[in-house]
């Protein structure tokens, strides 16, 4: 039961690492839609001083036990995998067949809004304005113009502590929020693919600490404005619909001559535009792609209420 247990985690892990390949998909969001989004946050708050101590003592198990370890070691495993065997994948999909992607990827998130939605138990006065709050910043966020980039080390710092809670938070980003921030590609692309430790080290040190100081924040007021939190990530998942539009133009950033800017033979995206879709078998397909993801969703629910009941 355990390695079944661990291994249904390190499923849920894939797909919040499949979710985090795609600018304007949040792995959050699959973590709340499959229900281990509470777990994930309790495990990565445990990394605290006692956690510290137990480790430094050499009590293995104690600290396994502490931070639900093999949990996490699941999850993020799961992800890794998940990151290194679709990336490919989803980049020839995104590549030959954009409109179809993007609207199966739209009907998921179109139904996590329902599914995650339901789980509010009363829809009071602060819990629609948080709601409505939410949906405002994820649009804004969507319709953001990107920031010129900047290598500073307390400003990679900062890209990283706000990339990691992006990713964390259900309807946002991380990937779109480095866009937005202008250090996508000086972090992603560039540092990634040369290994710069100038660059990647401060980021990586800003997202161990946003990890472990965003998951304490969040687990708090996750407890203690249970509703208002909920809704709040609803509004950012019903938000980030946009970014997820399979109707859209790409528009690409351009250098100082007016030509677009290739890296690693793709050129850079820094928006889109969004269009209606004309009537025609492409849209036809569009709609089913749609309501495939609306289907995976229902399924997922299904599957986690069944496992929740046994």
């Amino acid at each position: 039961m355990i390695i079944k247990e661990y291994l249904l985690a390190a499923i849920k892990g894939m797909g919040m690492g499949a979710a985090n390949v795609i600018p304007g998909v949040s792995g959050g969001t699959i973590a709340l839609v499959t229900g281990i989004f509470q777990r994930l946050i309790d495990a990565l708050k445990s990394f605290n001083p006692t956690a510290i101590k137990l480790l430094w003592r050499g009590r293995w198990d104690a600290f396994a036990r502490h931070t639900d370890f093999y949990f996490l070691l699941a999850v993020f495993l799961g992800a890794a995998a998940s990151i290194l065997s679709l990336a490919r994948v989803l980049r020839f999909l995104f590549d030959h067949h954009p409109v179809m992607i993007w609207s199966y990827f739209f009907g998921l998130i179109l139904a996590s809004v329902f599914f995650v939605g339901r789980t509010i138990g009363r829809w009071r006065a602060p819990v629609v304005l948080a709601f409505g709050v939410g949906t405002a910043i994820a649009v804004a966020v969507s319709l953001g113009t990107p920031a010129s980039p900047n290598d500073s080390f307390l400003y990679l710092i900062l890209c990283g502590v706000v990339g990691i809670c992006s990713m964390i938070l259900p309807g946002l980003s991380g990937s779109f929020v480095l866009i937005l921030m202008g250090n996508y590609e000086l972090v992603v692309i560039d540092a990634v693919s040369a290994l710069n430790l100038r660059i990647l080290f401060p980021v990586a040190l800003g997202a161990v600490v946003g990890l472990i100081a965003f998951s304490h924040f969040l687990s708090w007021i996750y407890r203690r404005f249970r509703d208002e939190t909920i809704a709040t990530m609803t509004g950012f998942i019903l938000g980030s619909l946009l970014t997820l539009w399979p109707w859209k133009q790409a528009i690409f950033r351009l250098d100082a001559a007016g030509g677009p800017i290739v890296r690693n033979g793709k050129k850079l995206v820094e928006g889109y535009s969004f269009h209606l879709p004309e009537a025609g078998a492409e849209t036809l397909f569009a709609v089913f792609f749609i309501l495939l993801g609306i289907l995976t969703i229902w399924i997922t629910e299904k599957l986690v209420a069944r496992k929740d009941q046994a």
